[in-house]
């Protein structure tokens, strides 16, 4: 081996060594930072962290992390932008719940559906049927979205809470009382012209089951509002 090319392997030994040294410090470095922001509940700070942590050093949990912190800050297209928006086999609960929440969140209801199908089927639960029913409802799959309900009534007990927040303060009222509402809504869907009178008794129950339920109240108002509108023509 002559001299030159002697030189030329020692300095790229010694660039490697560098920047496996440089790689090392920085992930002390963001591993150290993402601690101190955690101790200081820096949400900003968290992301930031993980962000490089993963570019250093990208591994599924860290990318599952920081895609729930997207979700919890609101920002949903940036999740999706990093987990992707596809149903794949390999895809854990999490990373399922984070593509349902964030589909649903930017009125990407279909796909959405999707997702929270993957979590039924490896899991069903009341919460899911719930999802699941509103969302069908929504894209006017009715049939799918009265098996969820009445799985859900079928499995829900007393101290079952759903939130609601389309007023200015939450609120929580009975998931039955949440199933029959659903029932109502998806009751007056099915024919929007001489539906009405059976979706209101039915959004009345719900609110015989949760007196606070804003969400049936509004629907009652607006069901009879039209029922009178189309009498009035």
């Amino acid at each position: 081996m002559n001299k030159i090319n002697y030189t030329i392997i020692l300095a790229f030994v010694f660039v490697m060594q560098l920047q496996s040294q440089n790689k090392s410090e920085l992930l002390a470095h963001y591993k150290a930072y993402y601690a101190q922001m955690q101790q200081l509940g820096d949400t900003q700070g968290i992301i930031n962290a993980m962000s490089h942590l993963i570019i250093l050093e990208p591994n599924i949990r860290r990318q599952d992390t920081l895609a729930y912190m997207y979700v919890s800050e609101g920002k949903h297209r940036q999740a999706l932008s990093l987990l992707g928006v596809d149903v794949n086999e390999s895809d854990t609960d999490l990373e399922s719940e984070i593509k349902a929440i964030s589909l649903k969140t930017l009125n990407e209801s279909s796909r959405a559906i999707e997702h929270y199908e993957v979590l039924y089927k490896r899991s069903p639960s009341v919460l899911l049927a719930y999802e699941l029913a509103d969302l069908k409802i929504k894209t006017d799959d009715l049939t799918g979205a009265m098996l969820n309900i009445t799985y859900g009534m079928a499995n829900t007990t007393t101290d079952m809470m759903k939130a609601y927040y389309e007023s200015q303060s939450p609120y929580q009222v009975s998931l039955m009382a949440g199933f029959v509402y659903l029932k109502a809504i998806a009751k007056f869907r099915e024919n929007p012209k001489t539906n009405h009178d059976p979706s209101i008794a039915l959004l009345e129950e719900a609110l015989l089951l949760a007196p606070n339920f804003n969400l049936a109240g509004i629907a009652i108002d607006a069901i009879r509002a039209q029922k009178e509108g189309l009498q009035a023509k």
